[in-house]
């Protein structure tokens, strides 16, 4: 049953997948010591068919993976892997409140795209100031370079495409013929197409496997089944039970947990500017989501 307003369940749900969602920054960050980048996000994302799989059959959803939906899920599935490849090099380059913060800079690309090229979404004044603020945070991030070394313009150059990726699968998504498929239809056709690709790039960045542990391969597991299966489940219920404006508007705590987990786990710097940045970017996010 819909619900018109966020209740205590709502509200417990919503943070703990944004909980998940920060930490499993933190987690990318660590198992990028022991497993290559670009090969652990093609890792995971084979694994994940399996799971995404397995929950199409039990909702009896499997019908919606169509031969004919082929030509967009491909698109889909190769632009969710340049968002990964993006995403978990920035993790091995530059620190996890930078790729963070510009990586939730997707709201501002999507608003972009959806206001010059999706019908009735142009963007309305308080959207477009939400969008300024937005992207200025995320230039704020990106030019300023803190003393200790930790960040990197390469690093922040990756969380950047990142977060482009992320708005072109949320675009493709929206336009094309995917849309009528479903979310659930959608994640795999994204797993199970860049998988391959990521595991074929993987070469290219160097030893697949560098200093790994255990742990490493537990936490791959979890990431596969908890976050990409698991938290996006809870994603969609979220969506489907309450305002959907109410909900996306609690993403900017994400980038804020993995900026201060950064610091915890770490010892990320918190300067001045970086918080000042994440500040514009929350600020643009909330403005973006509301009706």
């Amino acid at each position: 049953m819909r619900k018109d307003r966020l209740d205590g369940r709502g509200l417990a749900v919503l943070l703990a997948v944004t909980l998940l969602l920060a930490g499993n920054q933190i987690v990318i960050k660590i198992v990028n010591g022991g497993i290559q980048p670009v090969f652990f996000a093609g890792l995971r994302s084979a694994l994940a068919v399996g799971f995404v799989g397995a929950w199409l059959w039990h909702r009896g959803l499997l019908g919606r993976v169509r031969r004919a939906d082929l030509g967009p899920g491909l698109l889909i599935g190769a632009v969710f892997a340049a968002e990964f490849m993006g995403l978990f090099l920035a993790l091995d380059l530059t620190t996890v409140g930078h790729a963070s913060l510009i990586m939730y800079s997707m709201p501002v690309w999507m608003g972009l795209l959806a206001h010059f090229f999706i019908p009735g979404e142009r963007a309305t004044p308080i959207k477009a100031a939400g969008l300024a603020l937005a992207f200025a945070g995320t230039a704020w991030a990106i030019l300023s370079r803190g003393s200790s070394g930790q960040t990197s313009w390469l690093g922040d150059f990756c969380a950047l495409i990142g977060a482009w990726g992320w708005a072109g699968t949320a675009f493709i998504a929206r336009v094309s013929r995917l849309q009528k498929a479903g979310p659930e239809a959608q994640l795999f056709w994204m797993v199970a197409v860049s998988a391959p690709i990521l595991i074929a790039c993987a070469p290219f960045f160097g030893p697949l496997l560098r200093a790994v542990e255990p742990m490493d391969w537990v936490w791959l597991v979890l990431q596969a089944g908890v976050v990409v299966a698991g938290g996006f489940v809870a994603w969609l219920w979220l969506l489907a039970s309450y305002p959907v404006a109410t909900v996306a508007s609690f993403s900017f705590l994400t980038p804020i947990l993995a900026i201060l987990m950064g610091h915890l786990v770490f010892g990320e710097s918190l300067s001045p500017t970086l918080l000042g940045a994440a500040g514009l970017v929350s600020c643009g996010i909330v403005l973006i989501n509301r009706r």
